[in-house]
């Protein structure tokens, strides 16, 4: 499995546009193999710095993912509301936590 953070700047204003642009591409994601979670975050002390983060069940389904001409229409509308070209940085899993694993 692999995690993928794609980091984007939004112009001063156009927030509100930028989350809407997520919904348009969540529905994609929904439609995507290998997909499995993915989330929108909102920097707390920065409010146009966002992330979308994302699991995938390999480095594969995410490349077709973002090849696909469905995504790249979708973020090529989007690209309006960015102060520069959005970053991603991928990861793989190596070990996990969660609230399950506490040790009582």
């Amino acid at each position: 499995m692999i995690s993928v953070g794609l980091y984007y700047e939004v112009k001063a204003g156009r927030e509100k546009e930028f989350e809407e642009a997520f919904r348009m591409v969540r529905e994609q994601l929904a439609k995507s193999d290998g997909l499995t979670l993915a989330h929108l975050y909102k920097r707390v002390d920065k409010p146009n710095s966002y992330q979308i983060y994302s699991e995938w069940k390999s480095l594969e389904h995410f490349r077709r993912f973002i090849s696909s001409e469905a995504f790249r229409s979708v973020t090529r509308s989007g690209l309006e509301l960015l102060e520069s070209l959005p970053r991603n940085k991928v990861y793989e899993l190596l070990g996990s936590f969660d609230d399950s694993s506490r040790v009582s």
